[in-house]
């Protein structure tokens, strides 16, 4: 562990102590921050159509209930240049300025560009502050007529097929499909630059793509009427993680394979080496810490206790199983220390998964990182 991650820990478990103070004060009436007739800005840097749109979309409310003062939260989307154009945004702006009316949310799109040393970042997570992190999943999907060449789980009989996909960019989230489905020796054709993974859903549906996949939330809302109607097939999801860091299967989606299941039935892509040891990296730093919510650079103990009360007050609510489920998917969402572990796993990779990733990045799409 590094001095800045011990460090780090240690004051968010002071932070976690403070939590639960300014939650017992906030039950007899007292609060931490006061955000009564305010406004607090939720800044996403993407597009109204993808997974983090329904994910702050569907936190917005509850966390407007759960805060003291009851705020108003209003999501602000502002996409570009792979999600860095709000990340670069937040990094800029200091605490003092918002005084807690300011909050980020970061998706693996947005970590994966710092992870790769991309130009275009110049945001840095270690100045930002964890109040929540949010796991979640990813489906990959086919055209009924394309899912019934499948033999089982095996997915060879597709290695012939020419495929079009809806790619975010080559840097983003969308590197853990592609490269999945290269190491399945599947020929897929990026269509490069579109907003966010709900305009790929649209070329799927309109026939202009026959692959595509989404995050959980997304999917749940927007594939599964799809599914329901006979023009979309799961292929496979890309798992969920165990107690010991093995790959299982999602447990929102227990009937689907898993690309470790579909790779092992599938001559040629191994579950071992190079190529499945990046994979699985990027994987990890993608998705069971997916999505976090970041106060910015030099907030006070006291609005990071305040919101880190508020999401546990939101998780704590009778219905949150249920409702959460149905929009997110099944899957923990972390505050505290929990959620300062999720940040340490979603922005850091190993040296030999990263050179590996950049290599590839740089013969099959031509970015270079070095």
């Amino acid at each position: 562990m590094s001095i800045f991650q011990a460090t780090r820990r240690v004051a968010y478990s002071f932070v976690a102590a403070a939590a639960a103070t300014f939650a017992t004060q906030a039950q007899a009436g007292g609060h931490g921050i006061d955000l009564t007739g305010k406004t607090v800005e939720w800044i996403i840097p993407f597009s109204e159509t993808g997974g983090s749109a329904k994910w702050a979309n569907f936190y917005a409310p509850l966390l407007s209930e759960a805060l003291p003062g009851q705020p108003t939260v209003v999501v602000k989307f502002m996409p570009g240049a792979g999600s860095t154009k709000g990340a670069n945004f937040f990094q800029n702006e200091k605490y003092e300025d918002s005084e807690g009316t300011l909050i980020f949310g970061s998706s693996g799109s947005t970590q994966f560009p710092f992870l790769l040393g991309d130009p275009r970042v110049k945001y840095n997570y270690g100045d930002w502050n964890v109040v929540l992190a949010s796991g979640t999943g990813g489906v990959a999907y086919l055209p009924p007529e394309l899912a019934a060449k499948m033999d089982g789980m095996n997915a060879a009989p597709l290695q012939g097929e020419d495929f079009i996909y809806g790619n975010q960019g080559a840097t983003r989230l969308d590197l853990v499909p592609t490269l999945a489905w290269e190491m399945l020796g599947l020929n897929v054709e990026s269509v490069m630059g579109i907003k966010g993974r709900g305009d790929g859903r649209l070329m799927f549906e309109r026939g202009e793509a026959n692959i595509d996949y989404q995050t959980s939330s997304s999917f749940l809302s927007g594939v599964t009427p799809l599914v329901e109607a006979g023009t979309a097939v799961p292929m496979m999801t890309w798992g969920a993680l165990d107690d010991a860091g093995n790959i299982v299967r999602d447990p929102t989606f227990p009937d689907i394979p898993t690309f470790k299941e579909v790779c092992e039935a599938t001559d040629g892509c191994e579950t071992s080496g190079e190529a499945w040891d990046a994979w699985k990296a990027f994987f990890i730093a993608g998705f069971p810490a997916q999505k976090m919510v970041f106060l910015p650079n030099g907030a006070s103990a006291d609005a990071i206790a305040t919101y880190t009360a508020a999401f546990e007050a939101v998780k704590a609510r009778a219905d949150f199983a249920e409702i959460s489920g149905k929009r997110l998917g099944k899957y923990p969402q972390m505050t505290g220390e929990a959620a300062q572990n999720a940040l340490e796993s979603g922005t850091n990779v190993s040296p030999e998964a990263k050179a590996f990733v950049v290599n590839w990045l740089q013969e099959k799409y031509g970015v270079s990182l070095n």
